[in-house]
């Protein structure tokens, strides 16, 4: 009930926000940030929760930029149906991709993810009709009340998908689910002796975890009026989305938020005061302390601390 009555509260604080914040950065800069919210909480579905670390995030993201903007530039879709497009679409590919590589474990399943990620970027770098390494370009429709903005709206449907992404990941965690993906996680065989179906609950995992992540790059085109594969397949998406969970804690549903929101607004503001070009070294950086000073990320550590105050 307590999940339930603060995701209200932060859809109706986003509204709030909408119609009374005037400075339009403020929204670009949110965007983002609940995008890493959106990216973060769906990698710990499979990589937290199962133990399969995913280096193919930027592959999902693009499939579901690239599903957005061909619905709406041949059909007219609106951006809801767009983004239920692209969460079928990276739900589909996630299904196909956990058929050929959920079989194989550790650093294997990882590479094998690096390269369908490549792979569908070469695909589209060479497919004319998807515009090939120049992109493609969007207008934005108008916008419709009680929205006076564009991002605005983003914005809010971003505070949207991440209410949704996280209430999945909770009930995974908290459903028989999650315990059978962390019997996966702490040691398979026993989990496939115990006769936890395995092949199961990762491909389920691999499906929810590809369906949100195509959905939250779906509005990549409204955001930025176009999309080039370069930065749509960016693997920058795989590393941010690895990095936030495991500065958080990947053993609770809150961990990928904390991160997320940490990670991601540190990055906002080096790239308003210093360059973009450090969001990187950032990452590095705060991912080099975390495992050394708190292995189980924030959630781990002040769970440490609040247990020694106790005593």
């Amino acid at each position: 009930m307590k999940f339930w009555i603060s995701a209200a509260l932060a859809l109706v604080l986003a509204g709030i926000a909408a119609a009374t914040i005037s400075n339009e950065y403020f929204f670009f800069a949110a965007y983002v940030v609940l995008q890493a919210v959106i990216l973060a909480t769906a990698w710990n579905i499979l990589g937290g929760y199962a133990g399969y670390v995913n280096f193919g995030t930027g592959a999902f993201f693009g499939v579901g930029a690239y599903t957005g903007v061909l619905l709406i530039k041949s059909l007219g879709l609106p951006l809801g149906l767009q983004i239920a497009a692209a969460a079928a679409m990276g739900g589909i590919l996630g299904f196909g991709i956990g058929l050929l590589t959920l079989r194989l474990r550790g650093i294997f399943f990882s590479i094998a993810t690096v390269a369908i990620a490549i792979i569908l970027e070469t695909l589209v770098l060479n497919v004319r009709y998807l515009g090939g390494a120049t992109g493609m370009q969007i207008l934005r429709p108008e916008v419709t009340p009680p929205f006076d903005s564009y991002i605005k709206m983003l914005f809010v449907i971003g505070v949207l998908l991440a209410v949704i992404a996280v209430a999945i990941a909770r009930y995974i965690e908290i459903s028989w689910l999650g315990r059978g993906l962390r019997a996966i996680r702490d040691s398979e065989e026993a989990a496939e002796c115990s006769g936890v179906p395995t092949l199961k609950l990762k491909l389920l995992a691999c499906t929810v975890s590809g369906a949100l992540m195509s959905a939250a790059g779906a509005p990549l085109a409204m955001y930025q009026s176009f999309v080039e594969p370069a930065s749509s397949f960016s693997l920058n998406y795989s590393v941010n989305a690895l990095a936030m969970p495991i500065i958080g804690g990947m053993a609770h549903w809150i961990g990928p938020v904390l991160g997320a929101v940490l990670l991601g607004t540190i990055q906002q503001l080096v790239t308003v005061t210093i360059s973009s070009e450090l969001n990187v070294l950032v990452v590095g950086v705060l991912l080099v302390f975390f495992v050394v000073a708190a292995p189980e990320g924030i959630v781990g550590l002040a769970g440490k601390l609040w247990a020694r105050f106790s005593r």
